[in-house]
Parts: structure tokens; C-alpha cells; sequence
């Protein structure tokens, strides 16, 4: 499968201080990792070492998602990311999954606003024949017409079921919309509609033949490998591709906002929905930033675990919600979003919703945090980010996202030691950015349901903002 991504939202888990104190060993002692080399060509490489399994994970991440697009062919990465499966003179079509599935691995893609990247999770031994295939769907993949036209009726089909057919992804892509004017974050990473029912194979040539170039990518491996023997490798598969001229990239700044802005969608579902998106800074200097550490704690504090302030106070006692969460994320290549999510218990209205949720950062606003409640969100954000550690994917994941970012790899663990020193007169500070100059209010007004045929998944905020093939 394919898949887009790109949402601020995530399940946090509460890991015991035992598990927190063995993963900050295990950090410190890897602390040498990751290794860094570039080709000739430009291609980037980086590698972590880590020995615990005789496996490894391969990653392909090209610097090019739907913020490079333009109106009229939004959603032409995603397509691309898809027909990057469909051969080369070499590979016939789907031949790449066959090879990697029967080397014991297995592989995907996804696609976001700020990137693309492709994957294998394989033995280590046919990390050769990964680096071999991936080299060569790099500069020589055949697009024929003949395996767009149907592939992109795929791709219809999976933004009517992913976003037409889901309210909560509706009122996301509607929001995004509304939040952003001029950015192109205001464009859906699957694509208009009318775009994608008049897209060609042209289209997805002239894209291919402007970004996926050596120089515009960089490749990631973690695992059981020395990182000389993968730079050795990288030079042998990838280092033979010729780098080319990439476009200008232009700065697409959003103009300021100057007042709140609110929408609202009507679509068949069971509950009404609200989400409320502040404009927010996010991470570009690893030492001198000091907001996006402190949104981040904040939203831990409002939705980090069961006795935080969201489920507890709106959820459990007053009973005014039957969800209610916040998520944030801290690097973008563009600009960000702090969003709360929420929907109302029977009997309450979208109106005291928003209500109460202003009321609880308000009051942060106001009265600040206690030192205990600081205490337990932080442990518990600093155990996720330290958790991902135990996996060579999100190790890998880690790494490629900061990568795209502009921010330093290498800078991984700093980045946990100025989660771990957020004050609470910081985590006040952040939320008193959040004000209704920044303010983007989305609705979602129930429609009735159908009375025959599926019902409509609420989806998670989670997993609303990318792409997966």
C-alpha cells in the first residue's frame, strides 16, 4: 500500500522509569551515531549502527512533497510514489515487491507535504540488491501511459474512501484550506478531485525528470552494517547516477493572519467535531528555539496521557466531551499548526465545546502549570521520544523527518535535553500564543446517515495528514 502522511496527532504512552533510564544508556552509549557521508553527486547519506538484529532498514527520502506542487496538478507526488512501483526496462512491474518479498523483507512508501520516501525492512545481507534497485528506479523509471490510466482510478478511488466518504478527513483537508491562504499546506497531499481525474502520464515525467535526481535525495540506513561497508555500497549503486540542476525554490511565506477564520462542512456522521488550529512556530535552531520545545510540552500536559487536562477535566468529570485531544508538531519544512480536536457529549453543544476548550488554555494562560503535572507529561514525552530508540524504523523515521526539516541528525538527543528542560513559565509563554488572531475554527455539522450500505470510520487526527502507498 501507499500512504500519505503528515499529521501532528499521536497516541503518547507512559513508559516505566526503568525502561526511560535503559533507552538513555542505550543512547548515550550509541552516541557516535549517526554516521554521515555525501557522494560526489550530491546524494546524502547517513547511517546508525545498531547491532541488536541481524536486520536493517533502508530508506530513499527525496526532498519533494505536495509543498512543490502548483494548482492544476496538486497531488502528482503522491501519484508519482505509486508509479514508482511500476517498473523499469530493467524491473518489470511489480517485480520490486516480489524482490523484496522474496529476499524475507518487505516495503513501502509514503508521501507528505514536506517529502517522499520509499522503504525495505529486509535481512541485512540484500542490503546490496535494495541500494541496486533503488538506484535504478532513481533515474531510469518507465511511467508508461498504459500503467498510469488505471493506477490513477486507484488513486480517485482512495481519496473518495480516505476523505469523501470520511467526515473527519473532510473537515481536516476543508481546514488546512481555510488555515492557510497562500502556503501550498492549504493543498490536500492526495490531490484535488478535478486535478487528479485530468492528470497524465506528462505530468508525473515532467515532476520525476525535475526532482528525483541524486542530489535532491537522501538515503538512510539503520541497523546490524558498518557504516564504511554502506558508503562503499552507496558509492557503487548510487554514486554512479550523474547529479542535475534542481529548480529554484522560491520562499512561499503565509501573509499574517488578522482574525479568527472559521468553517464549516456538512457531511453524513454520527457526532459533530470540532477542531481549533493556532498558527505556530516550529523548530529551526536546535540551541536558540525555544517555543516549539514548549508547545510540545504543553500539548503533553493538555492530551500527553489519561489524567492530563483534556481527557480528565473534559472528558471525565465535567463530561462535556466524548474525546477531546491536542497535537503538535515541532518540525516542517513550512509553517505549523497547534490543534485541539473534540466532540461533544449528547446534550452539548459544538458551541460549549469550544467553550470549554478555550477555557482550559485560558486558564493555562493565567495560572500556569503545577510542577507536578509538568513533571509527569514530561516524563512521559520524553519516554515516547526516547522509546522510538528500541526501533530501527523509527530510528530511521527520526532521522529522515529531521533530515527534511534542515535540522542536524545528529542533534537527536539534544533536541530530548531541551524537551527535558522546558520551565513551566515556558509552557505559559507558549500558550499564550495561542490567540484567535491565529485562530482557524472547523465544524463539522452532521448530516444524516445513510440507511443502507458502510457507515463512516470517524479517523483520528493521526492519520489524516499524509500519504501511504
Amino acid at each position: 500500500m501507499h500512504t500519505s502522511m503528515n499529521s501532528p496527532f499521536g497516541l503518547r504512552r507512559l513508559w516505566s522509569a526503568a525502561a526511560l533510564l535503559a533507552l538513555c544508556a542505550l543512547s548515550a552509549a550509541a552516541s557516535a551515531n549517526p554516521y554521515e557521508h555525501t557522494l560526489q553527486n550530491g546524494l546524502k547519506l547517513i547511517v546508525k549502527e545498531d547491532h541488536r538484529a541481524p536486520t536493517a532498514v533502508h530508506m530513499v527520502w527525496y526532498r519533494v512533497g505536495s509543498i512543490d506542487e502548483v494548482n492544476g496538478t496538486t497531488g502528482v507526488a503522491h501519484a508519482l510514489e505509486h508509479m514508482m512501483f511500476k517498473g523499469t526496462p530493467g524491473v518489470g512491474p511489480g517485480e520490486f515487491n516480489r524482490l523484496v518479498a522474496d529476499a524475507g523483507g518487505r516495503d513501502n512508501a509514503f508521501t507528505s507535504h514536506d517529502y517522499t520516501a520509499y522503504f525495505q525492512q529486509i535481512p541485512k545481507e540484500v542490503l546490496p540488491e535494495m541500494m541496486r534497485l533503488e538506484a535504478d528506479r532513481m533515474r531510469h523509471l518507465t511511467l508508461a501511459p498504459e500503467d498510469f490510466a488505471p493506477e490513477i482510478k486507484v488513486i480517485m478511488e482512495e481519496r473518495r474512501m480516505r476523505t469523501e466518504d470520511q467526515p473527519s478527513a473532510l473537515l481536516y483537508e476543508q481546514m488546512n484550506a481555510v488555515a492557510f491562504q497562500a502556503h501550498p499546506y492549504r493543498r490536500p497531499i492526495i490531490g484535488w478531485m478535478n486535478d487528479l481525474e485530468n492528470m497524465n502520464a506528462a505530468d508525473l515525467r515532467a515532476w520525476y525528470d525535475r526532482w528525483y535526481e541524486p542530489n535532491n535525495a537522501y538515503v538512510v540506513v539503520v541497523g546490524d552494517v558498518a557504516h564504511e561497508e554502506v558508503f562503499r555500497l552507496a558509492e557503487q549503486y548510487y554514486g554512479a547516477l550523474s547529479a542535475r540542476p534542481l529548480p529554484q525554490r522560491k520562499p512561499q511565506e503565509e501573509p499574517e493572519q488578522r482574525g479568527i477564520r472559521r468553517v464549516t462542512v456538512k457531511a453524513p456522521a454520527d457526532l459533530p467535531m470540532l477542531f481549533m488550529a493556532y498558527k505556530a512556530p516550529v523548530l529551526r535552531d536546535v540551541e536558540k528555539d525555544v517555543m516549539p520545545y514548549a508547545l510540545e510540552m504543553l500539548s503533553a500536559i493538555l492530551d500527553g496521557h489519561d489524567a492530563a487536562r483534556f481527557p480528565k477535566h473534559l472528558v471525565k468529570e465535567r463530561r462535556i466531551a466524548v474525546s477531546a485531544g491536542s497535537g503538535y508538531s515541532s518540525t516542517s519544512r513550512g509553517p505549523g499548526l497547534f490543534m485541539l480536536d473534540a466532540s461533544p457529549a449528547e446534550g452539548q453543544s459544538v458551541a460549549d465545546l469550544e467553550t470549554a476548550l478555550r477555557a482550559e488554555i485560558a486558564r493555562i494562560q493565567q495560572e500556569g502549570v503545577e510542577a507536578g503535572e509538568l513533571a509527569r507529561a514530561r516524563a512521559q514525552l520524553i519516554a515516547s521520544e526516547t522509546y522510538k530508540l528500541d526501533s530501527m524504523f523509527a530510528q530511521a523515521m527520526e532521522i529522515g523527518q529531521l533530515e527534511a526539516a534542515g535540522l542536524p541528525c545528529t542533534q537527536q538527543r539534544r533536541i530530548i535535553e531541551k524537551l527535558e528542560a522546558v520551565s513551566a513559565e515556558q509552557v505559559r509563554a507558549a500558550a499564550r500564543l495561542l490567540q484567535d488572531d491565529v485562530l482557524t475554527v472547523a465544524v463539522l455539522d452532521p448530516q444524516p446517515l445513510p440507511q443502507s450500505g458502510p457507515r463512516p470510520a470517524t479517523v483520528s487526527p493521526s492519520a489524516l495528514n499524509g500519504a501511504l502507498h
